[in-house]
């Protein structure tokens, strides 16, 4: 059997409070609750989910993988302005200002894009 894609896992200093800022982002749920480890998902059937894991050292540095978030095209800002309100913030990583995509931050500094559907970006 190939393997499969089963938890995007993110380090956290606060597993609760980025699991709510996550769900919330995403509509999603948190789905299990332990210590050491929160899972969030969107049902407890879906294939893939994301597990929040404790560290005690600060983030340092641009995140060497992030997610990209999209909404219909005549959503975006308005989710922009609904997650900056959750608490992200616009975060700087070098972009110029002319990229189809958006970078902010979640509450922990953990770098993602809202980018434009696909269907926008073809020719």
């Amino acid at each position: 059997m190939p393997l499969a894609l089963h938890h995007i896992v993110i380090d956290a200093h606060d597993l609760p409070g980025l699991a709510r800022f996550w769900s919330a982002a995403l509509g999603w749920r948190i789905l299990s609750e332990r210590e050491r480890e929160v899972v969030i998902g969107p049902d407890e059937r879906a294939p893939v989910g994301i597990c929040f894991m404790p560290v005690t050292e600060p983030k340092t540095g641009k995140n060497r993988l992030h997610l990209d978030l999209t909404s219909a095209a005549a959503d975006r800002e308005a989710e922009i302005e609904r997650l900056l309100a959750l608490g992200a913030r616009r975060a700087d990583v070098g972009q110029s200002g002319e990229e189809s995509w958006t970078v902010l931050a979640d509450p922990e500094g953990n770098e993602f894009c809202v980018v434009r559907p696909k269907r926008t970006l073809i020719a």
